[in-house]
């Protein structure tokens, strides 16, 4: 299934394979996210690791969501330890904050305060240091925008997430994009511990970036979280129980049988399909943009997904 198709660094190679579309004299149209993924070899896709893949089943659908614990190991390991206890089982997503996050919780956790949803983490840790950065990793694969940002030195994608960096500071971090998952917290900065986690909705809310975890992305099933009805209560919670979606169960993909395994592949963000992504996007050429903008911001730029049984059909 893919979602937003977005994308940094001139593909030359892959461009020039496409066919050209243009009169003479004129510039040539953009390619189509949908030719450049068509184009795309299968090397440039990779299969999540099964151990870091969430799948949540709501009334309507799946969403599958991939764990960053190379950004926050601590936080991704309480959620596996969460998922395996079947914590999730049974809960409901609690808030839908127009333009903002969707999350889910323990309702007896909103209901009857901490200390109900502090018995029941089990084995999981009630608190976690804060991982809202990691220490600055030059060996980690990093494909950077060429446009600058606002929030940070530099920007750009490793492993599949959106990053912000500032290599003076020796600090990298993942970033608030659509559809990055986060862990909720209150007021102390250990507080967070993954047993609350919410999904960006609406436009990027950089300011949140390096005060809460980051600890993944949804990669399918946007549309089950960002379609809900809005919660008329303070901060978007749902006033009433019965306004709640029912969370029937998440599973590591691990954990599953084989055959039941969600048959999904990201494309690789050091790719030189990504790069010529990016690059359509800062310069369309196509007849309906009359201006290219020339530039192009992290938030802006989604990470292609795909079934597996796609790449044989060329289809996205």
């Amino acid at each position: 299934m893919m979602h937003r198709h977005l994308l940094t660094t001139v593909l030359t190679g892959c461009l020039l394979a496409l066919p050209a579309f243009a009169a003479p004299g004129k510039a040539t149209p953009t390619p189509s996210a949908a030719q450049l993924l068509a184009a795309s070899k299968a090397a440039e896709w990779r299969t999540p690791d099964p151990r870091n893949l969430l799948v949540m089943q709501l009334p309507d659908g799946r969403v599958l969501i991939e764990l960053a614990p190379d950004f926050t190991p601590l936080h991704a390991a309480n959620i596996r330890t969460l998922v395996r206890q079947h914590y999730f089982d049974g809960l409901a997503i609690v808030r839908v904050q127009d333009n903002f996050v969707t999350q889910w919780d323990d309702p007896a956790g909103d209901d009857g305060g901490d200390e109900a949803k502090l018995r029941s983490l089990g084995k999981a840790h009630a608190t976690l240091p804060p991982e809202f950065t990691r220490p600055f990793d030059a060996k980690l694969p990093f494909t950077r925008l060429p446009d600058g940002d606002m929030y940070a030195p530099e920007v750009g994608f490793s492993e599949g997430f959106p990053v912000a960096r500032n290599r003076a500071a020796g600090q990298e971090w993942l970033v608030h994009c659509y559809g990055m998952v986060g862990v909720g917290r209150d007021n102390p900065p250990d507080s967070g511990n993954g047993s609350a986690l919410y999904a960006v909705i609406g436009q990027a809310p950089r300011r949140l970036d390096r005060n809460l975890a980051v600890a993944g992305r949804v990669i399918e099933g946007m549309p089950l979280l960002s379609g809900l009805p809005r919660g008329k209560g303070p901060m978007g919670f749902y006033a009433t129980p019965a306004r709640r979606t029912a969370i029937a169960s998440v599973r590591l993909a691990a954990d599953l049988p084989v055959a039941q395994r969600p048959a999904v592949q990201v494309l690789r963000t050091d790719s030189p399909t990504f790069a010529a992504l990016i690059e359509a996007q800062r310069n369309r050429h196509d007849a309906f943009y009359a201006v290219p903008a020339g530039r192009i911001d992290l938030c802006s730029i989604a990470v292609p997904a795909r079934e597996e049984n796609s790449a044989a059909s060329g289809k996205p």
